[in-house]
């Protein structure tokens, strides 16, 4: 199994209107959630140089574990964000 993390963009249609409650509790109950959170305002640092303006347009994050992309790709059905036509990127988090 390997651990991947789906971001979650702001281009669903409801926006904060979005169920996240039973879509959760899924993943918990097949025992691959790992933790998750929306994210709020921030901004980027660097120690010299110009220094970019923050990706606005991710919201939130769920991490999961999963065979494989295949897998963690099917896992996204009930995801709220999906469900409503918006984007979802799934990145596979490296091992050790």
């Amino acid at each position: 199994m390997a651990d991947y993390i789906f971001l979650m963009h702001d281009d669903a249609a409801g926006g904060a209107g979005l169920d996240w409650e039973r879509y959760l509790s899924r993943l918990r109950e097949a025992g691959v959630f790992q933790g998750g959170s929306a994210i709020g305002n921030g901004q980027c640092e660097r120690k010299s140089g110009a220094t970019p303006a923050p990706t606005a347009h991710i919201t939130g994050f769920i991490r999961v574990t999963a065979e494989d992309m295949a897998h963690a790709r099917l896992l996204l059905a009930g995801n709220p964000v999906f469900e409503a036509g918006g984007t979802v990127e799934i990145r596979e988090l490296p091992t050790g």
